[in-house]
């Protein structure tokens, strides 16, 4: 196949995080547009991108895009597509579908011609008229957006925010993926000490660790496109070798994660034993208002209760009076919160320096940062 191209999906808000991700990766043709990041490369991104990427929520294999303005014309250009050269005779291919401001509005009308038309062009190169489905998983979706159907195939599986290391739940999780982006988003380096006052089952502090010591956080799991033919094994093979020579195990972190919840902190610690960081994260039962540090010029990471469910707005509130004046005590600190509490810098005390529209889930949030000095130049 030579050069694919690919999107990386990501959550609103956070594609310029994943397209820096894929920058860093050494991919250089890259667009970015609403909800993802397109790039050209060699096949071995396909496992490259899966294995590394920390902030985006999967990544597409782009088959084809075109103009659709009928069904007919959905069928036909979906039929010229080369699905032959890449989904083998074997292969289970559901297709997936969506349907934004397009005269092809019916999703499942638009989903069954795909598959009319893949069937089809697939009895063309194989012939035969029947395709039993029993072999590797290639998910194919048909997205159409303002008439323009874009076809592609999953390579990721289950979404990349599932590291596998987080098996047990606790209520209203912070996803693996926006964690990670949070972090990245902040002055954080793994020199810095970094502390969560709020770190629930653990994510921030856990994917924290992960980017300290260079672990790619698709390492310890197993994705869709690794059964495909397309991909060889030995392409699989160097990409694995590669995330286990470039991981830092050996690099010293300070961070730290604290609750009232007793109960969340020992799955935070199963989690952080799970990911295979528990030396790098230390977990401590501590409300906020008795938040102290006898380091200077770290980062605050944090995604406090929000005060959503009926009852807990008020006790939410004096919480965000509280960290106002904890936190303004450490005047050397860097401090990021995540809200979807629209008063919230009222109550902090103190309007951000910057501030980023994000979404928790289906939640419009803030993510609101307060910059703290630079450190001079070697800590101590």
């Amino acid at each position: 196949m030579g050069k694919v191209q690919l999107i990386a999906t990501a959550t609103f808000g956070l594609e310029a995080v994943v397209a820096r991700e894929v920058k860093n990766l050494g991919y250089e043709d890259v667009t970015v547009e609403n909800g993802k990041v397109i790039f050209t490369a060699d096949e071995s991104a396909i496992c490259r991108a899966n294995l590394w990427l920390r902030s985006a929520d999967r990544v597409l294999l782009k088959v084809g895009e075109f103009k659709a303005l009928t069904f007919d014309e959905l069928f036909e250009k979906t039929k010229a597509l080369p699905w032959g050269d890449i989904i083998p005779e074997n292969a289970i291919f559901p297709v997936n579908g969506k349907s934004i401001n397009s005269k092809l509005s019916s999703v499942p009308d638009c989903q069954a011609i795909v598959k009319k038309a893949v069937v089809e062009k697939m009895k063309q190169k194989y012939k035969k008229e029947w395709f039993e489905e029993s072999g590797a998983t290639y998910s194919i979706e048909v997205a159409l957006l303002k008439d323009v159907a874009t076809l592609t195939i999953d390579t990721t599986g289950t979404g990349l925010h599932k590291r596998g290391y987080r098996t047990l739940s606790n209520k209203a999780p912070l996803k693996e993926t926006l964690a990670a982006a949070l972090i990245m988003l902040s002055y954080w380096n793994p020199d810095r000490v970094l502390i969560d006052p709020f770190c629930g089952s653990g994510t921030i502090p856990i994917e924290a660790a992960l980017i300290g010591k260079n672990i790619a956080p698709g390492m310890n799991r197993n994705f869709a496109s690794e059964e495909w033919g397309m991909v060889s094994k030995e392409l699989w093979r160097n990409a694995r070798k590669e995330t286990h020579d470039l991981a830092q195990y050996d690099r010293p972190l300070r961070i730290y994660g604290s609750d009232v919840d007793g109960e969340v902190l020992s799955i935070a610690r199963y989690h952080a034993r799970e990911a295979g960081v528990d030396e790098d994260v230390h977990f401590q039962k501590l409300g906020v208002a008795d938040l102290r540090s006898r380091f200077d010029y770290g980062c605050i990471i944090t995604n406090p209760p929000y005060g959503e469910r009926i009852g807990e707005r008020e006790e939410v509130e004096e919480l965000y009076k509280t960290m106002g004046k904890v936190f303004g005590q450490m005047d050397t600190w860097s401090k990021y919160v995540i809200t979807s509490h629209d008063g919230f810098e009222q109550l902090f005390g103190k309007k951000a320096d910057r501030r980023r529209k994000l979404y928790n889930g289906r939640l419009e949030c803030q993510y609101y940062q307060y910059q703290g000095p630079r450190p001079p130049r070697r800590e101590e």
